[in-house]
C-alpha cells in the first residue's frame, strides 16, 4: 500500500513558476513508477509527465515539454514537478500516482495508487 501526499499548488500570474512535491509513504518507493496528471472542470484527465522508478527516465505530455520538469528523490520518497512558464491552460487539479511498472506509464489506468490533489490556478 503506497500513500501519496501532493503539496505547492496555488495561484500564480502567468508566466511564473511552481513546484508541486508528492510524498509517498512506504519504504518501496524506489520500487514504483510515478506520473503526474492533471484534471481541469469538465475535461478528462490528462497526461502530463512520468518518471521511471530509478529516475532515469522521463517524458511530458507535448503541451508541458520544455517548461515542466519531473524528478525525484528516492531517499526523501518524494517526487516533484517543478512548473515554468504557467499558462492559464495549465489550472487544474494536479494529482501524482505512482505504478509498479517497468520503465514509463503514460495512461492513467496503469497506476495503482493516486494522491487527493493540489490545485493550480494560473491567472492571466
Amino acid at each position: 500500500q503506497v500513500q501519496l501526499v501532493e503539496s505547492g499548488g496555488g495561484l500564480v500570474q502567468a508566466g511564473g513558476s511552481l513546484r508541486l512535491s508528492c510524498a509517498a509513504s512506504g519504504r518501496t518507493f524506489s520500487s514504483y513508477a510515478m506520473g503526474w496528471f492533471r484534471q481541469a472542470p469538465g475535461k478528462e484527465r490528462e497526461f502530463v509527465a512520468a518518471i521511471s522508478s530509478s529516475g532515469g527516465g522521463s517524458d511530458y505530455a507535448f503541451s508541458v515539454r520544455g517548461r515542466f520538469a519531473i524528478s525525484r528523490d528516492n531517499a526523501k520518497n518524494t517526487v516533484y514537478l517543478q512548473m515554468n512558464s504557467l499558462e492559464p491552460e495549465d489550472s487544474a487539479v494536479y494529482y501524482c500516482a505512482a505504478a509498479r511498472f517497468n520503465g514509463l506509464a503514460y495512461r492513467a489506468r496503469t497506476y495503482e495508487y493516486w494522491g487527493q490533489g493540489t490545485q493550480v490556478t494560473v491567472s492571466s
